[in-house]
């Protein structure tokens, strides 16, 4: 499975999920800078040089309450059955639901692990390894910080995200579906690990915080041929 050091796991046995689609209420906050060098080197093949990183609270879910922590090194051009917008990939992504490694890794190839999370994602907020050997962490020695503040009144939003996974037969495609209430932000960052530090820039970058919103992730399909 494409992942970076910090989502890499020999564990593979998770509490069984149910099948997508996946409606959750949910709360975010999200940002996106430049990629750097190392990010970029993550994929070479039609790709836009912008870093997206989201730290989500999931209120309910089909497996339960759960927080996660994901990022895209850049994001996938569109066109060539990618369809008419830009996509994630994401190799690194953590949360605190055993059931939801289980429901990323088996839907939609996503490279989840274990992680130990705390604060608030729309406020200040952490999470990094959980730390333990053999039980779907990479161990200590990454985390990711943030200290998010909103910027003006919150406005309607109404959307899509897709994303692209990166297979042995091709990029396994999928759409998140949102609508909630949104507003924009400011969130310091300091990312460190054994590849995070590379990739995910410190600093502030601007952002979107998602106050509150209804999201639905569906079913991945094989677009075949199209690899990293």
């Amino acid at each position: 499975m494409w992942s970076v050091t910090e989502s890499q796991s020999a564990r593979t046995e998770w509490p069984e999920s149910p099948p997508p689609p996946w409606p959750a209420e949910v709360k975010a906050t999200i940002w996106w800078h430049r990629a750097r060098p190392a990010g970029r080197a993550l994929l070479s093949s039609r790709t836009i040089p912008i870093t997206v990183v989201m730290a989500i609270d999931y209120l309910n879910s089909p497996v339960g309450p759960y927080r996660e922590v994901l990022a895209s090194p850049v994001l996938r051009r569109p066109g060539r059955g990618m369809g008419p917008m830009p996509r994630i990939s994401v190799p690194f992504i953590a949360v605190d639901s055993e059931t939801s490694v289980h429901g990323g890794r088996t839907h939609w190839h996503l490279p989840k692990v274990l992680a130990d999370f705390g604060g608030d994602v729309l406020a200040d907020a952490s999470v990094s390894g959980a730390g333990v050997s053999g039980e779907g962490s990479s161990g200590d020695g990454w985390s990711v910080r943030t200290s998010a503040k909103g910027i003006g009144p919150s406005f309607p939003i109404k959307g899509a995200l897709g994303f692209a996974q990166p297979s042995e037969e091709g990029s396994l495609l999928a759409t998140a579906r949102l609508t909630g209430k949104a507003r924009l932000a400011r969130v310091q960052v300091d990312a460190s690990g054994p590849s995070l530090g590379e990739w995910v820039s410190p600093g502030t970058h601007f952002g979107l915080q998602i106050v509150s919103g209804r999201m639905e992730t569906g079913p991945s399909s094989l677009l075949s041929g199209v690899q990293v």
